[in-house]
């Protein structure tokens, strides 16, 4: 187990399982300094591998010339509401199952705000390595209270067809996920416009 006051020090990231993270993207709009201090929280908790599903930003080079050791690849989907595709899956949470594999690893997937697609390709990880969609799902939120999780029914599909759930049974568990999305919705709008807030504050702070 971690040690719980090595996971507080880390700013925006959120643990979910065993060795599996979720959460935001390091703060590139604070320059190199902002990002240094949030890898060396990477390190403190032992990260080893990033998969990056921001469309809109690769933190490659930065990786590529301060953490080498670390393995990063970028995955980017775009976060617009659209069905994800079975590619995307496939390819984060193929990573993500070949570092499991190995001794000692710890994978985050994330996205720019740790929201939506970081956690939904959480999600995808933990059915794969073999956690039932309502647990998953319960356990992504009460680690990440922010966590919307939008296209956790994508990747549910996604899985049962990868493993070929039965069709009786995944129609139970595509409306146990419904029926959770149901009764534990959250003000996406509010949690983003007081991310953004956020973001510009510690943008001016760091002026």
């Amino acid at each position: 187990m971690l040690d719980a006051e090595k996971e507080a020090t880390v700013p925006n990231i959120s643990r979910v399982g065993e060795r599996v993270w979720t959460g935001g993207d390091l703060p590139s709009h604070l320059g190199d300094e902002a990002m240094l201090a949030d890898l060396a929280g990477y390190r403190a908790v032992g990260i080893t591998h990033v998969i990056d599903n921001r469309i809109e930003w690769s933190d490659e080079d930065f990786m590529r010339r301060h953490a080498p050791d670390i393995t990063y690849v970028w995955n980017g989907q775009d976060d617009a509401g659209q069905a994800m595709p079975d590619s995307w899956f496939e390819t984060g949470v193929g990573v993500a199952l070949g570092a499991l594999a190995q001794e000692g690893t710890q994978v985050l997937a994330h996205c720019h705000m740790g929201i939506n697609r970081g956690p939904s390709m959480a999600f995808a990880i933990l059915l794969a390595t073999g956690t039932s969609p309502v647990r998953a799902l319960a356990a992504i939120r009460r680690a990440r209270p922010i966590a919307g999780i939008a296209y956790s029914l994508d990747a549910l599909d996604w899985w049962q067809r990868w493993v070929g759930v039965p069709e009786r049974v995944a129609e139970r568990q595509r409306a146990a996920v419904e029926a959770w999305h149901e009764r534990r919705q959250i003000d996406l709008v509010r949690i983003i416009r007081q991310a953004r807030a956020e973001a510009r504050n510690a943008a001016d702070l760091g002026r």
